[in-house]
């Protein structure tokens, strides 16, 4: 075997993974090595694969001092002593996660755990890093000895590149990165995520656990070929397979009862078998199918729901059930909803406001049906939820990512504003999620000038986010990417998703209104346009029973 089988068990590893053919990597242009990892160039061969970890890790840019094998030697005995490597005790900011063995014969096993203590000595400064035990037992398959593992942990860990995420080390990036998983799991698996709201009172409980079924749950073959492209690619390909996992999850399971009394449960179980139903290969084709947010976009939700765990004073690890079941029973009343069907609602909204409670700020039962008492009560309010139910028992409704106070920028003119995050639903007599035809197609996003400006087609929010000589955005706006200008439209359909006037409210655009109010706020209509895929809300022409607006109460 060659110098990279210390610590692998080779009657556990795939045979395949034990080619000894001369397979050398000499290319150096990112695009080529990113085709030849997702293609599995080096997963073939053991020692090939070791080689290119090794080259990939050191390319990556660290801090000054970081530890290196040398360190590792020189701490590992007065660390760890003479006690057993398997009676050691692990850091708490492992936070009880599995320590998968995965090929590992018995001296990789302790090794793991003595590494762990190691980094905990040298890095005081991780307090939450649940994937730390998986990423080590990965690369002890493929070093030469512990104190090369060593450093190349290390070096993933100290990694000083802004623009590189690697691997969370705190709780509040964690939790952020769970928040975002569940904000795209909302775009991306729309199916997977009706089920999860349909059998989980929590579902970022569910979403939590994304981490563990890529570093503890998935097989070695394909943990390692997700490696492979991680380490070329960065943190984004995370997000991708889990979403691919979740994807696969559904459609295998789909109409069968679940196996366990925990939704969490059955989607570990399927990982952890998921030999049985899906190749490594086409996991990854399915993750790379998806047609993901760029880095950037992923970046700045990051950012957002960081914020808004800080705002909340949610920096470290605490019972999820006090921070994210935000619709409680017993002071929610709404005439239009039940505590169950808002909880539905609020799974569909961006992570960081669901760790808001709902306020009631109208409803036409107390307030009457006046357009301009709307306002003034909507006013001040980003983002807000437009519920109505219609005199047939139609329920029907819009999230609204932006202020109605937008509405003014167009002068006297009717125009459009509004983000990407806004969508429509209906709950009654079915319940359905209608996106913004753009965001579930982006193919539909064409390029267009930005000049190109028409008088009754204006769009405020555009324009204010992309002129460098308007106002400057608020750091704490909360729509912070998905602004029309990430999608490069003309402006007849750019931020056209929500516009007021005096004399009507309008929910929808594109090629046409979705939803219309009368000023009156008693008689509405809709319009079965491509913006929400043909498809109606509710009646065509209908009468309004009662109308509420709803804001998220910190």
């Amino acid at each position: 075997m060659d110098e990279y089988s210390r610590f692998v068990d080779w009657d556990k590893m795939d045979v395949s993974a034990q080619s000894q053919d001369t397979k050398e990597l000499s290319c150096t242009e990112f695009q080529e090595l990113k085709q030849l990892a997702r293609q599995g160039y080096w997963a073939k061969n053991h020692c090939l694969r070791a080689k290119v970890y090794h080259k990939l890790i050191s390319s990556i840019p660290c801090r000054t001092v970081t530890p290196d094998a040398n360190v590792y030697r020189d701490i590992v005995v007065k660390i760890v002593g003479k006690r057993s490597s398997s009676s050691l005790p692990l850091p708490e900011f492992v936070d009880n996660s599995l320590v998968p063995t995965y090929c590992l014969n018995a001296e990789g096993v302790g090794a793991v755990r003595k590494i762990i203590l190691c980094i905990a000595n040298q890095f005081p400064d991780i307090s939450f890093c649940p994937a730390l035990p998986a990423v080590i037992a990965l690369l002890l398959h493929y070093s030469k000895d512990e104190a090369e593992c060593f450093e190349q942990v290390c070096r993933i860990l100290a990694c000083n590149d802004p623009s590189k995420r690697l691997i969370d080390q705190t709780f509040l990036a964690f939790e952020s990165s769970c928040m975002t998983f569940g904000d795209l799991v909302n775009k991306y698996c729309q199916a997977a995520h009706k089920l999860m709201v349909a059998v989980s009172e929590d579902v970022l409980e569910v979403y939590s656990d994304w981490q563990r079924w890529l570093f503890g749950e998935l097989p070695m073959a394909y943990v390692a070929r997700v490696f492979d492209v991680f380490l070329v690619e960065g943190y984004k390909v995370l997000y991708r397979v889990a979403l691919a996992l979740l994807k696969f999850f559904h459609k295998v399971r789909a109409g069968q009862p679940m196996e366990s009394d925990s939704i969490q449960q059955d989607i570990r179980a399927f990982v952890r078998d998921i030999a049985k139903s899906v190749s490594p290969e086409r996991l990854l084709e399915k993750a790379f199918a998806i047609r993901l947010f760029s880095r950037k976009e992923i970046q700045l939700l990051q950012m957002a729901n960081e914020k808004a765990l800080q705002q909340k004073g949610i920096t470290v690890k605490q019972k999820r059930q006090n921070v994210h079941l935000a619709v409680h029973a017993e002071n929610f009343k709404s005439e239009i909803v039940s505590v169950k069907e808002m909880r539905d609602i609020w799974s569909w909204i961006p992570e960081r406001f669901a760790l808001c409670q709902p306020l009631l700020l109208f409803t036409t039962l107390e307030h009457g049906c006046s357009l301009s008492r709307f306002y003034s009560h909507s006013e001040g309010h980003e983002p807000t939820l437009l519920l109505i139910k219609t005199t047939a028992k139609e329920v029907c409704g819009a999230y609204l990512s932006t202020d109605w106070s937008e509405r003014r920028r167009g002068g006297n003119k009717l125009s459009f504003f509004g983000t990407g995050e806004c969508f429509v639903f209906r709950l009654q007599p079915e319940v359905e999620r209608y996106e913004w035809v753009i965001i579930k197609h982006p193919e539909l996003a064409t390029a267009g000038p930005e000049t190109e400006k028409t008088e009754n087609h204006s769009s405020p929010a555009a324009s204010t986010l992309s002129s460098g000589s308007g106002p400057s955005e608020p750091s704490d706006r909360l729509s912070p990417f998905l602004s029309a200008r990430h999608f490069n439209l003309p402006s007849k359909t750019a931020s056209m998703f929500m516009a007021g006037s005096s004399e009507c409210i309008i929910v929808g655009g594109g090629d046409g209104q979705a939803l219309y109010l009368d000023a009156d706020l008693n008689h509405g209509r809709t319009s079965h346009c491509n913006t929400f895929n043909n498809q109606p809300l509710c009646s065509e022409n209908f009468q309004i029973s009662v109308l509420e607006v709803w804001g998220f109460r910190d």
